[in-house]
């Protein structure tokens, strides 16, 4: 009898508890179900980049991080321009962080709700910032996608995502400006002509590119970014403009990027699983879905279950180059946040693990080594055609990775560079090949299976 009582004034006093801690955690979460509200959803995210803009200063003094960001900016950001080799791990993290809260801050001054393309183009910015976009050269890009929404009489947020991924080309305004033979001036009246001209097209284009491959191509922008890039680049040629090649490639210890990307990670999993108790049951539903563009986990099984996918992914991406006897630096981070990013609109490890296992197999057949720097890069951001493996099995995922292997090392030849998301046009050639034959082996079965014939 006296340990029954016992066990209810345990009981009561729990509730007691939970009752005082109640409102705390709808302050922190936001919500009567516990999920985060918009203010919170967009403070979690900042957070991420403002996590390494603390970690920039154990890498650099102040001093060496503005002697770096000012390096980056007046350099060339050609592929493969490792931001670590040229201005420093502290000043590259200070540079995708702040360019990663300035875009976070535009969608939420633009007033939109946060969706899973809030979180892949965040990802994206701050990755792609460790590798080529900087605090000068986007937003002449930028600047043509608002003029472009103002002249069809539309709000900007309609086309703010495809204006962030936009910025891929980025690399061709720091370009122009570096065109030596021509009057200072005249190179500034160029960039802001040459950025507003490719902010105004990305629109119309990324919206027809869309429905060559139909979605198995997550990088869609990067796509119709190759395309204009050519264009350009071959008007760049036809001017007699010389477009030298780079390569800076860091090849340090991995080891403090391993805990530092491994904390946040893990992070995100323990995050996940605190805020929702049903969070696995919402994993194993994103492990089912085929993840054709479109798809967003975030508004289909919540923050916790796309957090977690997130973190999981992050991890095994990080994990599986590195094995492999792969170096951490600017541009295999910036895949790894690639692979994150997109993990709120369409990745998983179902479906990206067999198209990274289809790079390694090429890896094996062909005359380089995964860890070889465009390999590695073509490793991480084969992940775009992960729908192909999410669709169509896994011999289909490894069969898409081995092609893109071989095509993202040759495509970026006809714009030298000048797309930062190579991989994105390489993959979009790939889904177009490929995905009709495979259509086509699949419905001439199901109608061999039916007793009809084509």
């Amino acid at each position: 009898m006296g340990n029954s009582c016992g066990m209810k004034w345990d009981y009561d006093l729990e509730r007691l508890y939970m009752a005082e801690r109640q409102p705390l955690l709808k302050r922190l979460l936001g919500g009567e179900d516990g999920r985060p509200g918009r203010d919170q959803q967009f403070l979690l995210l900042a957070l991420v980049p403002c996590y390494f803009i603390v970690a920039a200063f154990f890498f650099q003094s102040p001093g060496e991080i503005l002697k770096g960001l000012m390096l980056m900016v007046q350099e060339p950001d050609l592929l493969i321009t490792d931001y670590f080799v040229l201005g420093g791990v502290g000043a590259a993290f200070i540079n995708a962080g702040i360019l990663t809260l300035l875009c976070i801050g535009i969608v939420y001054g633009l007033g939109m709700e946060m969706d899973g393309h809030t979180i892949t183009s965040s990802f994206l910015m701050f990755g792609f910032s460790l590798f080529g976009k900087n605090i000068m050269n986007i937003w002449l890009i930028l600047l043509g996608v608002v003029l472009y929404a103002k002249y069809h009489k539309t709000s900007v947020s309609r086309y703010i995502y495809v204006g962030f991924y936009g910025t891929s080309l980025s690399p061709i305004i720091t370009q122009v400006m570096l065109i030596g033979h021509l009057p200072f001036l005249l190179r500034v009246c160029l960039c802001v002509f040459t950025g507003i001209t490719i902010g105004f097209v990305l629109p119309p284009l990324c919206t027809h590119v869309h429905f060559a491959h139909k979605g198995y191509s997550l990088y869609n922008v990067g796509f119709g970014a190759g395309i204009i890039a050519t264009v350009i680049v071959s008007l760049f040629k036809s001017f007699g403009i010389v477009i030298e090649s780079r390569l800076l490639w860091a090849k340090w210890d991995n080891t403090p990027f391993l805990w530092l990307l491994s904390v946040l990670f893990g992070s995100m999993i323990l995050a996940g699983v605190l805020m929702d108790k049903q969070v696995w049951r919402k994993y194993r539903e994103i492990l089912k879905c085929y993840g054709i563009s479109g798809t967003d986990y975030l508004r289909s099984e919540g923050d916790a279950a796309t957090l977690v996918n997130m973190g999981i992914n992050g991890l095994v991406a990080m994990w599986f180059y590195v094995l492999l006897g792969g170096h951490l630096n600017g541009p295999t981070i910036g895949g790894i946040f690639t692979v994150v990013g997109f993990s709120a609109t369409g990745k998983h490890v179902r479906n990206i693990l067999p198209v990274m296992i289809g790079v390694v197999i090429g890896a094996m057949t062909k005359r380089w080594n995964v860890t070889d720097p465009a390999p590695s890069l073509a490793l991480l951001f084969s992940t775009t055609l992960a729908p192909i493996a999410g669709e169509f099995g896994v011999t289909a995922g490894i069969i898409a990775g081995f092609l893109h292997s071989s095509v993202a090392l040759n495509v970026g030849i006809v714009y030298g560079g000048m797309n930062l998301y190579n991989n994105g046009f390489a993959g979009g050639i790939v889904a177009i090949f490929l995905v009709p034959v495979i259509q086509s082996i699949r419905d001439r079965r199901a109608r061999a299976r039916g007793g009809l014939s084509l």
